[in-house]
């Protein structure tokens, strides 16, 4: 088992509480809001579960949690984060940007545990890295890292074809337009023309593969999105179908059949959501617990997809892979 390490805001180390405050009568009652659908996001449920057991809190027994999915439309959101917030909540917690803005738009004073991607200061989700405020949880800031997923995919896919880029502008146009112009700068960087796909719905994904499929593309970069992870099966099936290598940012895509992927450990970011969550409903206050961002990050490398693709994986790939799927 590979060991995953966080720092909270500015290398600050998480605060303990020293006593925990008495907890409610009855069992507390913890709120999950999520951009995604609950089949495809199973292991990282289970890793945030695996988080509050590590704090004592077993689910079902003595802790519920009532679940609400989006299934990749983000539309929804706010109706299922009123409904959510209706209820007797002792914390909320808030997985993919979209979530966890919605759980804070409502309003609510419950306290709210978040993974995001983009920063939790510029969205507003939080006062400071270090004093948050009502909320925290973990900036999973993967986005920032698109041009080495560039650099690393035109290591394995050295032809001198276009690369491409599939974004989702539907939220965090200004997220989305930073992960662009550093993909687009790598591209500049390695001489490869760049071609940018936007897709918010299913039929624009499969549109998408249309155009890349007809210019040409070599290899693609799909940005990190809870839509995009949530419809991976899809992309996958289309980038092997198409023989389009991908790379993406969480391991469940070259696990589950892509080529590659480079970035934090998604599954770890749950478990600390658990931690975290486990903390408050033990008493501590969420200012007391700084936001956590990782520091370290794996490249998994799907063997089997290279060889499906005619693709021979170069010794620096060998050497700098955390995991080889074969």
């Amino acid at each position: 088992m590979k060991r995953r390490y966080f720092v909270a805001g500015l290398g600050m180390a998480a605060v303990w509480p020293r006593v925990a405050a008495a907890q409610p009568a009855g069992s507390p009652v913890i709120g999950f809001i999520s951009t995604r659908s609950p089949e495809e996001a199973t292991v990282h449920t289970n890793a945030f579960r695996r988080g509050l057991e590590e704090m004592g809190y077993f689910e079902g027994r003595g802790v519920a949690v009532e679940y609400r999915w989006a299934n990749g439309d983000y539309s929804r959101l706010p109706s299922l984060a009123t409904d959510l917030l209706r209820l007797q909540l002792s914390l909320v917690v808030g997985a993919g940007d979209p979530a966890a803005l919605a759980a804070k738009a409502t309003g609510t004073t419950v306290p709210l545990i978040f993974v995001v991607g983009q920063d939790p200061v510029q969205s507003g989700l939080v006062t400071s890295m270090n004093r948050p405020g009502k909320a925290t949880g973990v900036n999973f800031f993967t986005g920032e890292l698109g041009g080495k997923r560039l650099e690393l995919l035109c290591a394995m896919v050295p032809a001198a074809g276009p690369v491409g880029l599939l974004l989702n502008l539907h939220f965090g146009l200004e997220v989305a337009q930073q992960h662009r112009k550093a993909v687009a700068t790598a591209a500049k960087n390695l001489g490869r023309e760049l071609i940018v796909q936007e897709a918010a719905t299913d039929a624009e994904i499969e549109a998408s593969f249309a155009t890349l499929v007809k210019a040409g593309t070599s290899a693609l970069v799909v940005q990190n999105d809870p839509f995009f992870d949530s419809r991976r099966s899809r992309i996958i099936a289309l980038s092997s179908s198409n023989r389009i290598p991908v790379i993406a940012h969480i391991r469940e895509y070259p696990a589950e059949g892509a080529l590659m992927s480079y970035g934090a450990s998604l599954s770890d970011t749950y478990r600390q959501v658990g931690i975290y969550s486990g903390k408050v409903l033990r008493g501590a206050p969420p200012d007391d617990l700084p936001v956590l961002r990782p520091t370290k990050f794996e490249l998994v490398v799907n063997i089997q997809a290279a060889k499906a693709l005619g693709l021979s994986v170069p010794q620096s790939i060998l050497v700098a892979s955390d995991e080889l799927i074969d």
